[in-house]
């Protein structure tokens, strides 16, 4: 089978998703297309380099609805002849994007792509699409769905996770990110955002918290206990699902859980053939690609599970990883899946994670590979695995490896 190279991977800063973040007045599309030129241009580009744009966000909607993949192709600078797909698998829509394209130049179905994905949630809301599984009682009642917020909570509680263990992590991800911004780490890969006149209008992340601490996080309130013990409550329908559980501990807060951010991130990957008609020089491989699916109600543990699926089906193991970003969609999800293998956490979200950078949906996955491989080039390591838990159940992992 065809290697597929990583060749490039940028990514835009991240800024606030609300009405007064620094991006609110860009839209996905733009966002995107921003990102297309910037591969295109870094890697000098020309005709149809690509057979195709895969592009993810989680929110399917108004301005990021319909095909945004090719509204994004033809509003950025790449040629017309190359089409565009969008895809949907929430959180993890930028790493499908990454590893659809991947094996596609796998299995012989074109030479290179450009893979992604763009969230804009200051501008259209999470959720504002209306999925069925929150908002159709025939389906939401049928498989005990409750919000992302409490599926957080049920893993704190069956796990043993306490507020301390998650304001902890929280802390760690706001000073890494801090330390790693500072020192540069995210330059390589950073493209400013600017405006029709040229001018920067965001050049790097505005989320992080500096100096954050255990005492301000600790003054915060949960962020979703109200809405699981109120009548009738979530609570509830979660210890129908989970009834050897007393009650649901609810530990996270806005502190401890992933920003509400935009933000685009695209990957360039091809054959060894596309490489040398363009001669660029691959920087990784895709080693492994994998999803799965399972329990809808705890629904956020599905980062295990797929590293399990992931290491068998490659005949790696997780002693074989230097490095592993895992996305901070809530503090638990990192220690869960630091607790099932018995990971270090030094090895894990070296430069912070989404707690401190925040999390646009269907970016993240693109940009967390991108985040592993500038790394593991840091460092001078060889291998490192990315994986996020995915809405409604689910989980995404890919693995790549310097070359």
């Amino acid at each position: 089978m065809t290697e597929a190279y990583i060749y490039d991977a940028v990514r835009t800063p991240r800024g606030k998703g609300r009405k007064d973040g620094s991006l609110h007045e860009v839209s996905a599309p733009k966002l995107s297309s921003g990102v297309l030129n910037a591969l295109k241009d870094r890697n000098n580009l020309e005709g149809h380099a690509v057979e195709d744009v895969i592009w993810g966000n989680a929110t399917q909607a108004f301005e990021q609805g319909g095909c945004l993949a090719r509204t994004a192709v033809l509003d950025s600078r790449l040629d017309e002849r190359i089409p565009g797909l969008s895809i949907n698998r929430f959180c993890a829509s930028g790493m499908e994007a990454v590893n659809i394209a991947a094996n596609q130049v796998k299995g012989g179905a074109g030479n290179a792509y450009i893979a992604g994905g763009v969230e804009c949630m200051s501008r259209v809301t999470m959720g504002s699409d209306g999925a069925a599984i929150a908002v159709d009682p025939s389906i939401a009642m049928e498989h005990y769905f409750v919000p992302q917020g409490i599926s957080a909570d049920i893993i704190a509680t069956e796990y043993g996770f306490s507020r301390d263990d998650a304001d902890e992590l929280a802390a760690r991800s706001q000073a890494r990110a801090a330390a790693a911004i500072q020192a540069g780490h995210f330059n390589k890969s950073i493209v400013p955002v600017t405006d029709v006149n040229g001018l920067t209008i965001l050049d790097q992340d505005e989320y992080p918290r500096p100096g954050t601490d255990m005492q301000s996080l600790g003054a915060l309130k949960p962020a979703f206990k109200d809405m699981g013990e109120a009548m009738p409550g979530f609570d509830k329908v979660a210890l129908m699902k989970y009834p050897h559980l007393e009650r649901i501990n609810h530990i996270h807060h806005a502190g401890n859980s992933s920003g509400i951010v935009d933000g685009a991130a695209g990957v360039l990957i091809g054959n060894k053939e596309f490489g040398e008609q363009f001669g660029l020089t691959p920087r990784a491989r895709i080693r492994a690609t994998a999803k799965i699916g399972l329990d809808p109600t705890i629904m956020l543990t599905g980062p295990v599970p797929v590293t399990e699926k992931i290491m068998a089906d490659s005949g790696l193991s997780v002693s074989d990883m230097d490095l592993f970003e895992v996305n901070e969609a809530f503090a638990s999800v990192v220690l869960r899946f630091q607790q099932a293998f018995d990971v270090d956490p030094s090895l894990v979200n070296v430069n912070g994670g989404s707690i401190a950078l925040g999390h646009p949906l269907g970016a993240t996955g693109a940009i967390i590979i991108g985040t592993l491989l500038d790394e593991l080039e840091r460092q001078d390591k060889q291998m490192g695995m990315a994986t996020l838990c995915v809405a409604s159940g689910m989980g995404a992992a890919t693995i790549i490896e310097r070359v």
